[in-house]
């Protein structure tokens, strides 16, 4: 350090005299000893002369900066003590206060001095961690006293007696108190605007007297007015089954809190009579710049209720969907007027395009493969080619597919991905069925290279669906995307149009879904069934399409053997090898028949780390609730989830907490 000094000081004439001395020298070589003396003489006069006003100057610079930095010291000191900021320095490990000034022993309440205060404990829930991980300002605001605060920071490191590091961190804090205040009350009294739909006033009062209608509805209306009240926000029906209801955000949350407890209020009002009850969705939109967006984000929400079988409320905001309740049974409400309109729409999309491209989920089930098949009959009576994407691996609907492509007609009808993605053009239409999430698909990259879609699905929709659709065919009261495909059929072609191993197709993705008519049937199945059989459909033939060898029915005895009752009415299977999934959801088919087993749910290892879950109901539970907290989906009675990179344990253990949440959920509605 004191080298540095003396260079920057030192002016640097050391080569000058170098120079006088060397000329002496060369001048007494010559022989002119005068001269030589005489410069000699001069040079030490100039530097003898030089050394002192250096020393001098030195001397005079030094004194300077010394007065410079004890002014410099007295300003930083008296600026620190009377800082109009609150200060405080601490140890960050430890928490312990070693100064403050003034200013922070006034909010603290102290007159003289903290110290041996740690500071967490003067102010509750402050925590150093922001500090050790190098921000410079505290991500949450801190309370003390009555005031609120933003806290800003920073360390330095420091030597300790024992010659050990340590570090003090001096903090900043900020009074945000009033400007906390005001951004309170701007979020509480934004607008919230909400959309409440009687989502089957239809089916429940076509039928009844007017006296009797008029006395449901006023029912309801009693309990929607006593529910909005407190709230002092505007609500009024904009059509005998749609209401608007805006209010503040500041009472979001206690209807979150009571999970929309007017859902079941509703429910239970209008039910306890023994007749069927009407059941309401709510759709919410919040977080918006305007009304205009916030109706539209109420508008989706609601539409997103009904599409996942009413009877719950969803909310809309800048960063998805909100789900809550959707716990009872979907109840059958399509008419046949939708499926004409769609029957239309879909003959005029595959008349306009030069090829129909049809796939369904990833490993399609014999669900998927049906509904396939019934797509392209429509597209070979319209004259258009069709191709349906086949999954590579032992998919689940393989045995139906290797029977299609006996046929004549689809031996060149199945194709891979890629090549379906190279034969594209603009004119293409692709039809996805039997799922409505885009994740799901079995090709993502040939989803979003075509620019015409079109969608038939029957599972609940998900907060990530297929967006954009040319046509979206969507029912969650049917049993199947079979049941949906065979219902379109009925108006676009004869019976006789359709092939017999189409025919068969469909009725054994019917009969897959709805374990062989005996789960979410109406009569819309029966109705369509009934138009399968007058096709060709042989039951007898589509019943062996579900026969499994000697080694699949022990392996499934052997999951039966294995299974527990986590909670009343829940059976779980765990298992640490891969045993299939056709063999673990027949499995959780097979565990719903026996006594007092409302819902199963079979846990089993798959391809590249993936934990898969397979989940049954027989009616009361809604497993596809529970299992789309895990990222899963599909419908009431039958639903799956994907864990990828968790094993069997973590699984069950996550599966164990959805399922708890679910009941526990429905105890307090």
């Amino acid at each position: 350090m004191k080298k540095n000094r003396n260079r920057v000081l030192d002016p640097g004439f050391q080569l000058s005299f170098a120079f006088l001395f060397l000329f002496a020298l060369i001048s007494g070589l010559l022989g002119q000893y005068a001269l030589a003396l005489a410069e000699a003489a001069v040079g030490l006069l100039c530097w003898l002369g030089h050394r002192r006003d250096s020393h001098r100057r030195k001397k005079d610079i030094v004194n300077f900066v010394n007065a410079l930095s004890g002014d410099i010291d007295v300003a930083a000191k008296d600026s620190v003590v009377n800082s109009p900021m609150p200060m405080a320095i601490f140890r960050p490990e430890s928490g312990e206060i070693i100064w403050t000034n003034d200013r922070f022993l006034h909010l603290a309440g102290e007159k003289d001095h903290l110290f041996d205060t740690r500071l967490d404990g003067l102010v509750e829930g402050f925590s150093s961690r922001w500090l050790m991980e190098g921000k410079s300002v505290c991500p949450q605001e801190v309370t003390l006293g009555r005031r609120r605060f933003q806290v800003f920071g920073h360390l330095v490191r420091t030597e300790e007696e024992s010659r050990s590091s340590g570090f003090l961190a001096t903090t900043y804090w900020m009074d945000i108190t009033d400007l906390a205040r005001i951004r309170d009350t701007y979020y509480k009294t934004r607008p919230v605007v909400a959309l409440l739909v009687l989502d089957n006033y239809e089916e429940v009062l076509k039928n009844v007297s007017d006296s009797a209608r008029s006395a449901r509805l006023t029912t309801i209306n009693e309990r929607l007015a006593a529910w909005v009240e407190p709230t002092g926000g505007l609500f009024c029906s904009i059509d005998r089954d749609r209401y608007l209801f805006v209010f503040e955000e500041s009472y979001l949350q206690g209807f979150i809190n009571e999970k929309f407890a007017i859902l079941s209020d509703v429910r239970q009002a209008t039910g306890a009579d023994g007749k069927s009850p009407v059941t309401l969705s709510i759709g919410i939109g919040q977080d918006a710049g305007s009304f205009q967006e916030l109706y539209r984000y109420a508008a989706l929400s609601v539409e997103m209720a009904l599409s996942r079988g009413g009877d719950q409320a969803v909310i809309r905001n800048q960063t998805g969907f909100v789900f809550y309740g959707g716990q009872t049974k979907e109840l059958e409400k399509r008419t046949k007027v939708r499926s004409r309109v769609m029957a239309n729409a879909l003959k005029s999309l595959i008349a306009e395009s030069s090829a129909v491209v049809v796939m369904g989920h990833k490993a399609p089930d014999m669900d998927a493969v049906g509904a396939c098949a019934g797509v392209c009959a429509v597209a070979r009576k319209l004259g258009v080619p069709a191709y349906i994407v086949r999954d590579g691996g032992g998919a689940p609907g393989k045995v139906m597919a290797d029977r299609l492509m006996d046929h004549e007609y689809y031996k060149a009808r199945f194709l891979s991905a890629q090549d379906a993605l190279t034969g594209l053009d603009a004119a293409t239409l692709l039809v996805v069925v039997d799922t409505n999430r885009p994740d799901q698909v079995q090709s993502k990259s040939l989803l979003e290279a075509c620019s015409k879609v079109a969608v038939i699905d029957h599972h609940r929709r998900a907060a990530e669906y297929i967006e954009g659709a040319a046509l979206n065919f969507h029912e969650p009261y049917a049993s199947s995307a079979c049941e949906l495909v065979a219902e379109l059929l009925q108006y676009l072609l004869d019976s006789a149009d359709l092939l017999r191993v189409e025919a068969e197709a469909l009725l054994a993705g019917i009969m897959l879904d709805t374990k062989n008519f005996t789960m979410r049937t109406g009569g819309r199945t029966f109705e369509a069934a009934a138009f399968l059989r007058r096709a060709g459909a042989d039951t007898a033939e589509v019943k062996k399409l579900f026969q499994t060898d000697l080694a699949g029915t022990f392996a499934k005895l052997d999951l039966i053997r294995s299974a527990r009752l986590y909670r009343d009415g829940v059976a779980l299977v765990a298992v640490e090898e891969d045993v299939g999934r056709v063999t673990a959801a027949q499995c959780a088919d097979e565990l719903l028949n026996i006594s007092g087993v409302e819902c199963s749910f079979v846990v089993f290892p798959g391809a590249d780390g993936v934990v898969m879950i397979s989940g049954r109901s027989g009616g009361e539970v809604n497993v596809q609730v529970i299992l789309e907290a895990l990222g899963g989906g599909g419908n009431a009675a039958a639903a799956g989830a994907q864990l990828p990179g968790a094993s069997v344990r973590q699984a069950v253990s996550q599966l164990k907490a959805a399922i708890d949440r679910y009941f526990d959920e429905d105890k307090t509605t």
